[in-house]
């Protein structure tokens, strides 16, 4: 269990813990010159039970509040503080209230100085204790006399503090590693040591892990858990970490890092939180308030947006938009606290919804609806509560790792809710089958409404349908849901286009027939030198517009590919030329010229350079000054090549669709060569 102490300045903190654990928390030179404490403390009590008992001793001083917030933040249990003859003060009330909002439940009150006291001052200073604590969680705590002159009441408030570490259940250690760094220093022999209080997760000797926002790569050389040598830590405990790595050096960490399981690496300066503010505040919080953020062992500027349509009003709680000066590692539902920019006085606090809000949209209802199951507090229960509201899909990967859950957690949910998940990279997407179901349904409705309405195209843009659909999944993703869709025999892919698997392109009858007439003067031998545009209509007696319009629409149907301006060649040719293509780079591994193209196809310079300009413009030739090599990757784009090369090696890759996405083409080869 860990205590964390509370109380008024020169109260007796420090002093009590001494008392109790025969450990001098104040360290440093200056805190032993002026007699207070200014950093954080730490000392530990074995008890007779085998644990052991973790106190995080804290400064007093109302300057010293956010070394105070630094080392509350990680305590299971409070021992607040009043001497008895000063009694209740101000920073007893401020740190009470910072008790409060990190959400410790549990804690014990120690009227110290009791020696100096009366019976009738302790019942006085007792009344006022009674009040102060009133409506927060130590109200009902027991108030325990002591003096660490005589030792009054130091046995008894031992035997409570270890009773209590019985009674509390330990941290729940199923998610993934966080430690919160509080103090950072490097020992000769040893290296850099960093301490703190494990958030959750469990860390192992040899452990990787990273310090975060700043993405220190490092390895877990050896660690204590409440200052004994240990193989291992878990959360709730306070841990020291002896860290080893290239660039790990006590400059290089600081009071406030994250040091954590690498895959929980994702900083932030925006998040969705609840706020609650204290009663006691002069007046309402407006739009865009300046305040100092304290989370963990952190603190930073930051602004608060209202989401509301109305400031917060003293004692109120509404939903906020906190926007940092800087990124931190955080996780939902940490709690935080802020204070005004000048650390005075404490504001308020909460606890973080989502770390990734929009910075527009913030009011809108679906942003609401979002925010809404977010804070549900169960993962279950606030993932299935996503994916009822729009846009019906959420990154589950994401989900996991904002709440530093085990990978076990998530693959869990995703049973336990039946899920569909669509991986694309890092990214996996979830759906509920019904909503699956839905989509499936939807592609195929608007699939068979468009081959209704052109029979003679060969399908719909694959961008144009994910626009029509919900949800609305990003291309990449999109795409892996076309995939599955295939796979299940729904849709068929058909290079950039998607159609039904029961359609074919079909041209009306007068389009037909005048497509054969056509197609006999691109084929033959006169293929790799076909007439142009204006060349077929005369010799056929048509004009020259609807020889163009039959052509590009068997362009589109993947009949025909225009090489040029009006210059038609049929798709079988246009994959016996990148055969040839294929074949020549084979012989010559420096390249080939556009003179030893044309001579293979026995065409003209001008015609062969408008060809091998075609290819390089899809990425299927490479060219450097006047040679070219064929790109591997791409020779399957106009099918299976045809000729003299089809013995070569074809290796896939990312079809047309892919250009027409705004993705880069896959072109490899030596880097001296480059696609025109």
């Amino acid at each position: 269990m860990i205590i964390g102490t509370a109380g008024h300045i020169d109260h007796g903190k420090t002093a009590l813990v001494k008392a109790l654990t025969g450990v001098d928390t104040d360290r440093l030179k200056e805190e032993k010159a002026r007699g207070i404490t200014i950093d954080l403390g730490f000392a530990y009590l074995p008890t007779a039970a085998g644990a052991t008992l973790g106190f995080i001793d804290v400064p007093g001083h109302e300057r010293l509040v956010h070394t105070m917030l630094a080392g509350a933040s990680g305590i299971d249990f409070a021992l607040l503080v009043v001497a008895a003859d000063d009694g209740v003060m101000p920073q007893t009330l401020e740190h009470l209230a910072i008790i409060g909002l990190l959400g410790v439940g549990r804690g014990l009150i120690a009227l110290t100085k009791a020696d100096l006291a009366p019976p009738e001052r302790i019942a006085e200073v007792t009344a006022q204790i009674r009040d102060a604590v009133r409506g927060t969680p130590l109200a009902g705590a027991d108030i325990v006399p002591v003096s660490t002159v005589d030792g009054q009441g130091i046995d008894a408030l031992r035997l409570r503090l270890e009773a209590e570490a019985l009674a509390i259940a330990q941290r729940p250690a199923e998610g993934r590693f966080r430690l919160a760094v509080d103090r950072v220093f490097s020992l000769v022999g040893v290296g850099v040591v960093v301490t703190g209080t494990i958030l959750s997760g469990r860390v192992r000797v040899g452990d990787r892990v990273l310090a975060s926002p700043s993405g220190l790569a490092a390895r877990v050389r050896t660690l204590h858990v409440q200052d004994r040598p240990a193989e291992a830590g878990r959360a709730g405990d306070r841990c020291a970490l002896n860290l080893a790595g290239d660039g790990v050096t006590k400059e290089a960490i600081h009071r406030g890092d994250m040091i954590l399981d690498p895959a929980l690496h994702a900083p932030t300066d925006r998040i969705d939180a609840m706020l609650h503010v204290q009663p006691s505040e002069p007046k309402a919080v407006g739009q865009w308030f300046p305040v100092r953020l304290h989370h963990a062992s952190v603190e930073t500027g930051a602004r608060i947006v209202l989401l509301d349509d109305m400031p917060i009003q003293p004692g109120a709680e509404a939903p906020v938009q906190l926007v940092l000066d800087r990124p931190i590692a955080a996780a939902v539902p940490d709690r935080y606290v802020i204070r005004d920019v000048s650390a005075q006085r404490t504001i308020g606090g909460g606890h973080f919804v989502d770390l990734r809000p929009p910075a527009r949209k913030r009011r809108t209802p679906e942003r609401q609806a979002q925010r809404t199951a977010l804070a549900l507090t169960d993962p279950l229960d606030a993932f299935e509560a996503l994916l009822a509201v729009p846009p019906y899909a959420w990154d589950i990967a994401a989900f996991v790792r904002d709440r530093a859950l085990s990978e076990e957690t998530g693959a869990a949910i995703v049973d336990a809710l039946g899920l569909v998940v669509l991986a694309a990279g890092e990214t996996r997407i979830a759906i509920t089958p019904e909503r699956w179901r839905g989509f499936l349904a939807d592609v195929r409705a608007r699939l068979a409404d468009f081959h209704a309405e052109n029979p003679d195209l060969q399908g719909l843009g694959r961008e144009k349908l994910r626009l029509l659909l919900e949800p609305r999944l990003a291309p990449p993703v999109f795409l892996i849901a076309l995939q599955k869709a295939l796979r299940e025999g729904r849709v068929v892919l058909d290079g950039a286009f998607v159609r039904l698997a029961e359609h074919s392109a079909r041209l009306l009858p007068a389009d037909e027939a005048l497509w054969g007439t056509i197609s006999g003067y691109l084929a033959g031998e006169a293929r790799f030198r076909p007439p142009r545009v204006r060349d077929i209509a005369g010799e056929i007696g048509e004009p020259e517009t609807e020889i163009r319009r039959v052509l590009k629409i068997v362009g589109r149907m993947g009949r025909v590919d225009a090489v040029a301006h009006d210059h038609f060649f049929l798709r079988e040719t246009v994959r016996e030329m990148v055969a040839i293509t294929a074949a020549l780079s084979a012989a010559h591994a420096e390249g080939f010229s556009a003179a030893q193209f044309r001579d293979q196809v026995n065409n003209g310079r001008k015609v062969a350079i408008q060809i091998l300009e075609f290819l390089d413009r899809h990425g299927v030739t490479m060219k450097r000054d006047d040679l070219r090599r064929i790109n591997p990757h791409r020779l399957d784009l106009f099918g299976t090549p045809a000729g003299p090369a089809t013995d070569l090696p074809v290796l896939t890759g990312p079809p047309i669709a892919e250009d027409l996405l705004g993705r880069e083409s896959s072109l490899v080869g030596r880097s001296d060569f480059k696609s025109e």
